[in-house]
């Protein structure tokens, strides 16, 4: 409601000049006798025309909100998003109300009014972060078409964000690598150098990045599929997701959003080829709460009933993301590792081997605990780093540590299509507001829910260590097999 009402405020803005003109044409205007007679010693006047109405102009980018300064650039966005608004505030997401009731007071409450105000600096920068998240993948979204390479999908994405979001080392950038996972490869699969994957017609890719501004995340993604045939899977992909936000709340059982989420997931099916699959929820892939700087900050939140009954807590801020799989339900590593992240607690540590530890040193200066891929290493000049990523281990007194953290493709075992969805949303103490919606679902609370996926006002590291992520598989497929996986945040 405050969205639409700023932006009708701006379409009333935008007409009032032409109406004015209007106004002024019509006092001007004299009609000319009726009789067609005129007095003697009186003088005709001469009929003036109408003053045309006025419309807006801005670069053909429609009405803006309120404290918008300039339309954005279309059907290119070019302009930083700190520029398009006054005062640098930035446009709040959706807000939805409390499930539970006993948390209804928060809305009214004025000390939680006032408590809420005192966060709004944190807010405000998840609300910048989304708004580069939104504008960047509606622009994707305008030019992917079958036939292009996926790591020239991701190269040209990733420079659009890092212009939009005027990136900064570890003041604003990009939070984690472009995930573009295909068909049966659920999650956690970007295209290294020299990959020369091609997007096909028949493809379901889930699109997931992220952005961040001072450590606070964006997490959001969406899944893409030109083929009609799979629109059943996005939509209950993008139902769950919704459930799940809807049930998120201060003092909500996380067992209990995993349960209502499986259950509109797997309300919904899908015909291929003649054969109708039900659509099962991942069971083995959870939403996750987000810290400064990190994006698995502890707790998950499950998509399928049982599981953890811990409750999420006022300041917290969580992803909420469904994965749906006409599958088994499950995945597992597999393929080429691509993304990595370094440890919490590690900076101390000692490596041994000297390419590892200048690495690690690249690392932590370029990435700190934030999630990044070989591609990345290799734009920054740190083209021999295969060896060094190798070298996890090290020790500690008499203790092994593991360095880095790593993760593959996360493949699906059975032949099927996985679809996902992510979106950003945070808990406030007054209500929820969504920042970031997409195809994909992600949930996070806060002192303030805001949409989007992070934090905590004090910058958290990972160990110092990195995790290496190769692509999450529904599973091994055998030639000739169907798997198509979706997801959303």
């Amino acid at each position: 409601d405050s969205i639409n009402a700023e932006y009708m405020g701006a379409s009333e803005a935008v007409e009032k000049p032409g109406a004015e003109a209007e106004g002024e044409g019509d006092e001007e205007e004299e009609a000319e006798d009726v009789g067609g007679e005129a007095q003697d010693g009186a003088k005709k006047k001469k009929k003036k025309k109408k003053a045309k109405k006025k419309g807006g102009g801005g670069g053909g980018g429609g009405p803006v909100p309120a404290n918008q300064i300039v339309a954005q650039t279309l059907p290119e966005p070019t302009i930083p998003v700190s520029k398009l608004f006054k005062d640098q505030i930035y446009p709040e997401g959706e807000i939805t109300e409390h499930p539970l009731d006993c948390n209804r007071y928060r809305i009214t409450s004025a000390e939680k009014r006032d408590a809420e105000r005192l966060a709004f600096t944190g807010m405000n920068e998840l609300r910048r972060a989304a708004e580069v998240h939104r504008q960047v993948r509606k622009w994707t979204n305008s030019w992917v078409q079958p036939g292009m390479k996926m790591i020239d999908i991701t190269n040209r994405l990733e420079a659009k964000l890092a212009e939009l979001i005027e990136k900064d080392g570890l003041v604003a950038g990009q939070a984690f690598p472009t995930g573009c996972s295909l068909n049966y490869v659920a999650a956690h699969w970007t295209p290294n150098s020299g990959d020369n994957t091609v997007l096909q017609y028949d493809d379901v890719c889930k699109i997931d990045f992220g952005t961040h501004i001072n450590g606070r995340i964006i997490d959001c993604a969406y899944t893409l599929a030109f083929n009609p045939v799979f629109d059943p899977l996005k939509d209950a992909i993008q139902a769950a997701t919704n459930t799940g936000l809807k049930e998120t709340g201060i003092d909500v059982r996380l067992c209990d959003v995993g349960e209502a989420i499986q259950e509109c997931m797997e309300s919904h099916e899908l015909e291929l080829n003649g054969k109708v699959y039900p659509i099962k929820s991942v069971r083995n892939l959870n939403g996750h709460s987000i810290g400064p700087y990190t994006i698995h900050a502890g707790k998950s939140v499950p998509i399928v009933k049982g599981g953890d009954t811990t409750k999420m807590e006022e300041g917290e801020l969580f992803a909420i993301e469904t994965f749906g799989s006409t599958g088994k339900g499950y995945v597992q590593e597999a393929m080429e590792c691509s993304h990595f992240m370094r440890k919490q607690g590690t900076e101390n540590t000692p490596v041994r081997n000297p390419k590892a530890r200048a690495l690690l040193g690249h690392i932590q200066n370029r990435f700190d605990t934030l999630a990044f891929c070989r591609k990345w290493l290799d734009q920054q000049g740190e083209n021999k780093h295969l060896l060094a990523l190798k070298n996890r281990w090290t020790v500690r007194s008499s203790s092994p540590i593991h360095l880095w953290w790593t993760s593959r493709g996360l493949m699906s075992p059975s032949t099927n299509i996985q679809c996902s969805s992510a979106q950003p949303a945070k808990r406030s103490s007054l209500a929820e507001t969504i920042i970031s919606r997409s195809v994909a679902c992600f949930c996070a609370f806060h002192l303030h829910f805001a949409a989007a996926c992070n934090h905590a006002l004090a910058r958290c590291t990972l160990p110092h260590n990195t995790t290496f992520t190769p692509g999450l598989c529904l599973s091994k497929l055998h030639p000739g097999q169907n798997t198509v996986a979706g997801g959303s945040k």
